[in-house]
C-alpha cells in the first residue's frame, strides 16, 4: 500500500469513527439551526417609523406584545378581554396559553389585583406560567386598567 493510499484509508476511517460519535457534525447543525428573529404580529407605526412588533418568533419561541383593553368597564372585564386577545395572538402563531412559559401584568391600580386574578385563575392551564405583577405609575397606556404580555414556547 502507498503512502498516499494509507493516509486516505486512515482519514476515511477517523471521519467514519467521528460520525460515528457525532463529532465533526455538531458544528455543521449548530450552524445550520441558528434562530431567525421573525416579526408574525402588526408593526405599530409612530410617525412612519416601527415603533414595535405585535408578535416575534425566534426559535422555538413566540412573543406576543402587552395587550390592553380600550373600553370602560371593570378590571374583570378588561382581564377577560385583554387574555382572550393574548390567547387569539398564541393561537394564530402556533401556541397555546398552556404553552406559556412567562407572563406580565400590568396593573392600572394594585387595589385590581384581586380581582384581575379572579379571572387569571385557570386561564393558562393546570400548570400556570411564572408571572410578574406590578402596578405601574400614572397608569397603563390607552387607559386600560390591565395590559398583559407573554412569552410562550412553540412546537
Amino acid at each position: 500500500m502507498e503512502k498516499t493510499d494509507r493516509r486516505s484509508v486512515f482519514k476515511k476511517m477517523g471521519m467514519g469513527l467521528a460520525a460515528l460519535l457525532g463529532i465533526g457534525t455538531v458544528k455543521v447543525m449548530a450552524k445550520d439551526a441558528k434562530p431567525k428573529k421573525e416579526v408574525v404580529g402588526e408593526i405599530v407605526q409612530d410617525k412612519k417609523l416601527p415603533l414595535f412588533s405585535g408578535a416575534v418568533k425566534h426559535g422555538n419561541t413566540l412573543y406576543i406584545a402587552g395587550k390592553g383593553a380600550h373600553f370602560k368597564g371593570d378590571i374583570k372585564s378588561h382581564t377577560d378581554h385583554v387574555l382572550k386577545e393574548v390567547e387569539k395572538e398564541l393561537v394564530k402563531n402556533g401556541s397555546s396559553m398552556e404553552k406559556v412559559l412567562k407572563v406580565n401584568v400590568y396593573l392600572h391600580d394594585l387595589e385590581d389585583y384581586h380581582g384581575m386574578n379572579e379571572v387569571y385563575r385557570g386561564r393558562f392551564g393546570e400548570h400556570p406560567p411564572v408571572r410578574t405583577t406590578v402596578a405601574v405609575y400614572g397608569g397603563v397606556p390607552g387607559n386600560s386598567l390591565v395590559e398583559i404580555d407573554c412569552i410562550a414556547a412553540l412546537d
